[in-house]
């Protein structure tokens, strides 16, 4: 293969083979950076299929734009190589991670997952299934940021393909149950490959094992995920509840979309939740097909009963009022009964109103009118998704159920409808000032900035301050703190005399793109060629004493030398 690819990039060593293609490191001598060059093997240009997922990857990717996706340059053929130009990552793998440390602390397994799941979702956003979500296709910065590759769908050498089509396809250990059977992968086959990374990054290894990858793939067709819990009892059980609902076999009980699963990431570290209830998703499909197929037949059931009970006590009460009219026995009686009918009415079942979406004091006027005492009736305030001010959007317990006279209601009441802070990583700052301010009145925006050449200037590279996902009032006084691309720039100075190794090393520690031209000694003399020196700056551009502003890749710092 040639070392230079169309004319631009210089193949410095190969990073590594896939299943229909080899990733190497070059240097682009036009923008003077090192990228990452996958380039399609030769003998697989000829074959249809190969070269379409190869082009479909490159045409995926390239609609993306995350800070957790990696970004593509270029794409192109070169000499009948088919080659996709991408951004290198300096770094190692997820895979690689955690064979060098086992199981990963769980902030940081969460934080890692929070990365994948928002470059998955805005994959999805763009109609884009990875499917082959995996560790070894997840590189890792030595600043902790994560950037998911690989959108092609690759048969690496741990594949599975059970059909001719593109149904079943991806790393055995990833493979969601439905694609094991031949169906159409959708979103639901990332969720299942995203829970199975969790496990992993919390475990140290995969769920499944076996001595080929169709075995491996039918344990996730017959057997539920181990409980990460069992390895590691001190993980709280909002975790293993994510793992196992991202890992449901049934996908109507999986996480719908990937959102749903960052909002629990997002909280499942939080002390509220350090006590959840183990998830069973046996009992919830159980409960659902006992409402689908029983509710009529128990109605039926109780209504029954309850009238052949009405029916014998009236026969018993006549029976009893022929025996025993008995002048002296009625006081006795009559005190029975009220006894009776004070101790009944006491521990009476009443069923919990429909009070929701009521005004707080016409919920509890008609608790009231149901027996149901004020002073047994709590008031909770917060934030709610749709309910406006002032009214009940939930109660425990819930509508229809029954509950004693004594017993306590408490009643949710809607302080206001809360917003949800989005991630603006990725979005001109611009465009993220114009959103807050019009949906957040009172909010403060504070702005860093860090200057990179990886992101447009204004881009927002990081968000800090009120958390993504958080649930606040819009009326709140929230700040914002942003972290901005901004165009890298130096004041030339002390270069020309240096060697251009040092000089190249110096500017590009600024983040500025540096070319380097060598002189032509044409129409000079030996003697004056003789004392030239060799490899060293003679000259610069712009001067040496001005300022170079790194504004976009066209323009650039030119080191003439000899």
């Amino acid at each position: 293969m040639n070392k230079k690819i169309a004319g631009r990039y210089e193949v410095i060593r190969s990073l590594g083979e896939g299943g229909m293609a080899d990733v190497y490191l070059a240097q682009d001598i036009i923008l003077n950076r090192q990228v990452a060059i996958k380039i399609l093997r030769g003998e697989l240009s000829a074959d249809p299929v190969t070269l379409l997922r190869f082009q479909r990857e490159a045409s995926a990717v390239s609609k993306l734009n995350h800070p957790n996706v990696v970004d593509v340059y270029d794409v192109g053929e070169s000499d009948g190589h088919h080659y996709i130009v991408m951004e290198y990552v300096s770094g190692r793998t997820l895979k690689q991670l955690i064979l060098q440390r086992g199981a990963i602390d769980k902030k940081e397994a969460v934080d890692i997952m929070l990365q994948l799941t928002a470059a998955i979702q805005h994959a999805h956003q763009h109609a884009i299934i990875h499917r082959d979500v995996k560790p070894q296709n997840v590189l890792v910065k030595d600043d902790g940021t994560i950037k998911i590759t690989d959108f092609g769908i690759a048969l690496a050498h741990d594949a599975v393909q059970l059909t001719q089509s593109d149904a079943v396809l991806g790393s055995a250990h990833y493979l969601a149950p439905e694609t094991t059977k031949g169906e159409v992968a959708t979103n639901q086959a990332d969720i299942y490959a995203l829970g199975v990374v969790f496990y992993e990054l919390l475990s140290g290894s995969v769920p499944f094992t076996g001595e080929n990858p169709v075995q491996i793939a039918m344990k996730h067709l017959r057997e539920e995920i181990p409980s990460i819990r069992e390895f590691n009892p001190t993980l709280p059980q909002s975790i293993e509840n994510i793992i196992r609902k991202a890992t449901a076999k049934n996908r109507s009980l999986r996480y719908q979309n990937v959102e749903q699963m960052r909002m629990d990431l997002r909280v499942c570290l939080d002390a509220e939740h350090a006590n959840d209830e183990p998830l069973d998703l046996t009992q919830v499909q159980q409960q659902e097909t006992i409402i689908a197929n029983g509710t009529l037949k128990k109605v039926e059931q109780k209504e029954t009963s309850r009238g052949g009970h009405i029916h014998k006590g009236n026969g018993n009460k006549k029976k009893n009022k022929k025996k025993k009219i008995i002048l002296g026995c009625v006081f006795l009686i009559l005190l029975t009964a009220i006894g009776f009918l004070l101790f009944h009415n006491y521990n009476k079942e009443i069923t919990i109103p429909n009070i929701i979406n009521k005004p707080q004091e016409e919920a509890i006027q008609i608790l009231e009118s149901s027996g149901i005492k004020k002073e047994n009736i709590e008031i909770e305030k917060k934030l709610s998704e749709a309910s406006e001010a002032g009214t009940v959007f939930e109660s425990y317990p819930n509508i229809g159920e029954q509950i004693k006279r004594k017993e306590k209601i408490k009643l949710v009441v809607s302080s206001g409808i809360y917003q949800t802070i989005q991630n603006y990583q990725g979005q001109l700052l611009e465009q993220a000032k114009a959103d807050i301010l019009q949906t957040y009145p009172n909010a403060t925006i504070t702005i860093e900035k860090k200057a990179t050449t990886a992101y447009p200037t204004t881009t927002i590279i990081e968000q800090k301050g009120v958390s993504i996902g958080s649930k606040v009032d819009a009326e709140d006084a929230i700040e914002f703190v942003f972290v901005i691309a901004s165009a890298p720039s130096v004041k030339i100075e002390n270069i020309v005399g240096l060697s251009v190794e040092e000089a190249k090393k110096k500017l590009d520690s600024y983040g500025v793109a540096v070319v380097t031209i060598k002189k032509s000694t044409l129409g000079m003399s030996e003697e004056e060629i003789k004392k030239l020196e060799k490899g060293i700056v003679v000259e610069v551009d712009p001067q040496e004493g001005s300022t170079f502003i790194q504004d976009g890749t066209n323009n650039y710092i030119t080191l003439y030398y000899y």
